[in-house]
């Protein structure tokens, strides 16, 4: 049975923390054993064994990797200690005195005070830990063996946080262990989840979170400033669509593409004349939102794809969809996989129509730790394509494409890394030169398992 982040009635299984008599015996020997060895004090007892001088580049990930599973070890550990002290400051608390009323408590300056922490870090830390130990003991036992980080244990209470309590009593849905190394891979997972396990409850969580949509500006360090807006995720996704749309106008002058997107949302806002066209007009601005016809005309409920976003809910789908000057394509998906089906361009330089499949289907970099959207990346062969002889491999076609970012193509190119993907599942397992191995999962379209 997978492991999954939420809820539910497996037991855990532990294995024994030492190998055979004499075994290991290196520092690299004992860096791959507690890289995949439960963690708790036997093991933590052995992490001194861990010399960097002794260790070799592939010894130094295990140990890496042996160190973050117990740093999670040790997370789990203080989410306990919090939990207890949230509960101990509860039922300190004096009747009759208003104590509800008061948005702090003294648990929260106590664990400030201790941890050097900020009021609002401490809080913060005390409610995810009430939450994970009094509605997800599972979540917990994964954080306690290694298997997830504090950040994805933080996620689950956080995404579930939204659904009303009779929702949230009865469910069990969730982010499978291997639905992504990358907490946002994680979190968008479980907001998935959330969408499916209450649909209607989204829609009016959605229309009570639009009435708190808001514009904030901070001042930092150096005369600059962070300009921030809260709002609903079509108008986000509209919004980047129309900076990249007319960022793309500036030509190569020398500026990055991030200080092309901040000028163009400046000129945009600030020096464009009320009723002026955007260049390119209206529809240079594209926003892609991949859902099933099912959910197009309303026979279901399952939630859509917003690209660069996430999951959204069936209704802002619909409201995308049916938006004036919307423009619909077709996406075939393999039935049982989900995975879209192939093309066949012919020529180096992919068609139109292959690179409109790439980016749907593969929505960012498929490199595990990046999420830059795929319209921003290179569109590279994983076989190269053969110049002098085109028809002897390396086809320009969608299973032998994926988009890199610029730094990740690099690195493909470049360095010793190796990449390969696995045309049935959409898989993307890129090997490390230390020979350590990383999977990036598909990203879910239409299809729902």
């Amino acid at each position: 049975m997978q492991a999954t982040l939420l809820d539910h009635d497996d037991t855990a299984t532990t294995g024994d923390t030492t190998g055979p008599r004499g075994e290991p015996v290196t520092a690299d020997e004992w860096a791959a054993h507690l890289a995949s060895a439960v963690p708790g004090p036997q093991t933590a007892a052995m992490l001194g064994l861990l010399e960097r001088g002794q260790l070799s580049t592939t010894g130094r990930i295990d140990a890496l990797k042996a160190w973050e599973r117990h740093t999670s070890w040790i997370q789990a550990q203080q989410v306990g200690l919090l939990a207890d002290i949230e509960a101990d400051a509860l039922d300190a608390r004096p009747d009759g005195m208003g104590w509800a009323d008061y948005d702090w408590d003294f648990a929260c300056e106590d664990v400030a005070c201790a941890l050097k922490l900020s009021g609002n870090t401490a809080a913060e830390r005390l409610a995810v830990a009430t939450a994970l130990e009094g509605r997800f003991p599972t979540t917990v036992g994964l954080l306690e063996r290694g298997e997830i980080c504090y950040l994805q244990a933080k996620a689950v209470t956080e995404v579930t946080g939204t659904l009303d309590p009779e929702a949230a009593g009865g469910w069990r849905h969730g982010a499978a262990q291997d639905a992504g190394p990358v907490v946002g891979q994680t979190r968008r997972a479980l907001n998935r989840a959330v969408l499916q396990a209450d649909p209607l409850g989204a829609e009016v969580r959605h229309r009570r979170r639009r009435e708190d949509r808001t514009i904030w500006h901070r001042a930092t360090e150096d005369g600059m400033a962070t300009w921030t807006a809260f709002l609903p995720t079509p108008q986000a996704a509209q919004l980047d669509a129309a900076v990249d749309a007319h960022a793309a106008t500036f030509g190569d002058d020398g500026r990055t593409l991030n200080q092309k997107r901040v000028d163009a949302l400046y000129d945009l806002v600030v020096n464009r004349p009320a009723g002026e066209a955007t260049a390119g007009g209206r529809s240079a601005a594209v926003v892609q939102v991949t859902v099933s016809l099912d959910t197009l005309i309303g026979a279901d409920e399952e939630p859509g794809q917003l690209k660069g976003y996430g999951p959204i809910s069936a209704g802002q789908v619909r409201e995308v969809a049916f938006a004036p000057g919307t423009i619909w394509r077709r996406l075939i998906t393999h039935p049982k996989t989900g995975l879209l089906v192939k093309t066949d361009p012919t020529t180096y330089k992919p068609t139109a129509e292959t690179q409109r499949h790439v980016t749907a289907r593969d929505m960012t970099c498929t490199f595990p730790s990046c999420q830059m959207p795929a319209h921003r990346c290179d569109l590279d062969h994983i076989q190269p394509f053969n110049h002098e002889n085109p028809q002897a491999g390396g086809a320009t076609e969608p299973d032998n494409l994926m988009p890199l970012c610029r730094r990740h193509h690099l690195l493909k190119h470049r360095t010793a890394w190796q990449v390969q993907r696995n045309p049935d599942t959409g898989e993307v397992t890129w090997t490390a030169p230390t020979g350590h191995t990383y999977t990036n999962p598909p990203q879910p379209l239409a299809h729902i398992t």
